[in-house]
């Protein structure tokens, strides 16, 4: 199917010429299929997998409509994580670039309830959330959704999986009768179209299938007994020697075990799952990303949210009695047009789950033998950065530049040692050439405070420390 030029929709000059600089010329089919019914004022059942352009297709609505001049919540985006929603205000914030002052605000968990309270007081054209703390924005009465002409749930069905429904309904009730609905889920079964059948008005229905192209996407199977999954996880990761790898388990228990299992085979890995505390789930995603971890072990609810450029691999430990989220697993890797691997183990209680998932492809499933893999005299691949962790942040004024001339002037890298920067409120994480990071930090604390973990940038002393993989 070719796909059609963003130029053939009633958009304003403004938003299509800002399209064409980043590089968005041509619709995803969820943005095809979607967009005439957002931009007609229609509300909306969109079915469509993470990494389908989603996010376009209603920010796009949005803006449409909006009203700079009018400093109002105009648009209120709902997304089950802090990740997803984090990602979601930046997207929209590049496709609003060229529309003048248009302040897009998230408002989520794990951060401090005082500064978003002092940004909402300045105003908000669009706000991005997670229910919870929406809900305590509006217990609190510091957030007026009385103009929202367009309301977006985001991976609706996984909001409901994290029982956020009640809040999900007072924020709806919150909002205007007279409004936009756009609902984008991976799945709608029947339970979740019961229970949001009235917050939508006569929905117009898209759904594109979640099928990936076998050119982009290598699927292979291995059979293994159900005691030697995790050994075999190991035996994966030193043949195909991914660069980056998420692991999928359904339980949190084998996830915390795969872990601590590879981590103990060598392998820079960490587990992500629902029992952290936000600030450790912040920091294990911000290690990922920076590539200072080469594998995360994540059940799926955990990795909602997690949108990682050019991961190599998917292998998944444990197989999903769900087609579609079996489909989504995969999903993860071969994205923007680049090619994936995805590695499934099947226990011999799974055969069932993969007769499903044959049945669910239309296309049969590719069996491998483990035997067949020649093990790797190298061993296990570190990951090749170390991240620095500096106790300060845009509360205290830090930028990337700030950190990034501290690190090559004072302390003589290269531009190329050190890699991405991540600045948050009170905390600055920074990528660092493995080979080069202990001299470094020997460096920066033998010419400040021998003994103490304390660096100086733009004049200021911070304490800091090195996160080891």
């Amino acid at each position: 199917m070719n796909s059609k030029p963003f130029t053939i929709l009633p958009l304003k000059t403004s938003l299509l010429a800002n399209l064409a600089t980043l590089g968005y010329h041509q619709m995803t089919t969820i943005q095809e299929k979607s967009l005439p019914h957002v931009l007609k004022g229609r509300d909306l059942i969109a079915q469509a997998k993470t990494g389908s352009g989603k996010t376009a297709a209603f920010g796009l609505g949005i803006l449409s409509k909006l009203d700079p001049a009018s400093f109002a919540i105009q648009g209120l985006v709902l997304c089950p994580t802090r990740e997803l929603a984090d990602q979601v205000a930046g997207e929209l914030r590049r496709l609003a670039r060229a529309e003048g002052n248009i302040k897009v605000l998230a408002l989520t968990g794990g951060t401090p309830l005082r500064p978003q309270v002092a940004s909402l007081e300045h105003g908000a054209h669009i706000v991005v959330g997670t229910p919870g703390r929406l809900r305590d924005h509006l217990g609190r009465g510091t957030i007026d959704l009385a103009h929202v002409h367009t309301l977006v749930l985001d991976e609706a069905d996984r909001m409901t999986d994290m029982g956020f429904y009640d809040e999900i309904a007072g924020i709806v009730r919150a909002c205007p009768r007279q409004r936009q609905t756009l609902l984008f889920s991976a799945t709608y079964p029947d339970d979740i179209r019961q229970a949001t059948r009235s917050f939508l008005n006569n929905p117009a229905e898209v759904i594109v299938e979640a099928q990936h192209a076998g050119d982009q996407i290598e699927q292979r199977f291995y059979a293994v007994e159900f005691d030697e999954r995790d050994a075999a996880v190991g035996r994966l990761l030193r043949y195909f020697r991914p660069a980056s790898a998420l692991v999928f388990c359904n339980t949190r228990a084998h996830c915390r075990e795969l872990a601590e299992e590879l981590h103990a085979q060598g392998f820079s890995a960490l587990a992500l799952h629902g029992d952290l505390e936000q600030r450790e789930r912040d920091e294990i995603l911000v290690l990922f990303a920076n590539r200072s971890c080469s594998v995360l072990v994540a059940t799926d609810v955990a990795a909602r949210g997690l949108d990682i450029a050019d991961l190599d691999a998917v292998i998944i430990a444990d197989v999903s009695r769900d087609t579609e989220v079996h489909i989504h697993r995969v999903g993860r890797t071969g994205r923007a047009g680049a090619t994936g691997l995805a590695l499934t183990l099947c226990a011999p209680n799974e055969k069932k789950w993969v007769g499903l998932i044959e049945e669910y492809q239309n296309a049969p499933i590719h069996w491998h033998a483990l035997d067949d893999l020649a093990p790797d005299s190298a061993g296990a691949a570190t990951a090749p950065m170390v991240t620095l962790c500096i106790m300060g942040g845009k509360k205290d004024k830090l930028r990337p530049g700030d950190v990034l001339g501290a690190l090559t002037g004072d302390l003589g890298l290269s531009k190329e040692q050190v890699g991405k920067i991540n600045v948050t409120e009170s905390t600055t994480y920074v990528a660092v050439d493995r080979h080069a990071v202990d001299q470094a930090f020997r460096r920066l604390n033998d010419r400040n405070m021998p003994g103490r973990d304390v660096g100086t940038i733009k004049g200021r002393r911070f304490r800091m420390r090195l996160i080891k993989v």
